[in-house]
């Protein structure tokens, strides 16, 4: 089972048209997926399920226990100002630690209206993930004016499709 997490909690997201479009390929490989969109947290849940309300928000519980139960996890990260969301930063914060995140593989995916490809965004989150003990993979692809490059939810760029394709067929192995 692979995890896929939208990094960001907008809604109708282009980050979750690509984790539509990971799901559909990683099954066709025939493993099963699972999407955790943080469009489905509670708008409250600073307030309600962090720090002294740990595991009073059902909601927000939920989600947790869907990417803490899960051993491998895709993330798409979207960049926002620089680096990834804030939201995708609170969350974590929201993690049982330090077990949370302790020994899962992750594999990430930038994405950018620019032209870097969420880089940045990418190296912060590896940093953080390092320091929950997380096994990421090495393979990011950077996916760069993604507006131009991913129409009609299919990616229309031969070469991110390459990169794509080659990072689900090692993850799948890591």
């Amino acid at each position: 089972m692979i995890t896929i997490v939208v990094g960001t909690n907008r809604k109708n997201s282009t980050s979750r048209q690509l984790a539509n479009y990971y799901k559909t390929l990683i099954e066709e490989r025939g493993v099963a997926t699972e999407i955790v969109d943080l469009a489905d947290l509670p708008g409250d849940f600073t307030s309600t399920a962090l720090y002294e309300n740990n595991g009073k928000n059902h909601i927000f519980n939920q989600l947790r226990t869907q990417v803490q139960s899960s051993e491998k996890l895709l993330f798409i990260v979207p960049e926002y100002n620089g680096s990834f969301p804030g939201v995708l930063k609170t969350f974590i914060d929201g993690f049982k630690y330090p077990e949370g995140l302790r020994d899962k593989k992750a594999a990430l995916v930038g994405i950018s209206s620019g032209v870097q490809g969420g880089v940045f965004a990418m190296s912060h989150l590896t940093d953080i993930f390092n320091y929950l003990g997380m096994h990421v993979f090495a393979l990011k692809p950077k996916l760069a004016a993604i507006e131009n490059n991913f129409i009609d939810g299919k990616i229309t760029n031969p070469l991110y499709k390459q990169l794509i394709n080659t990072q689900i067929d090692k993850f799948i192995n890591f």
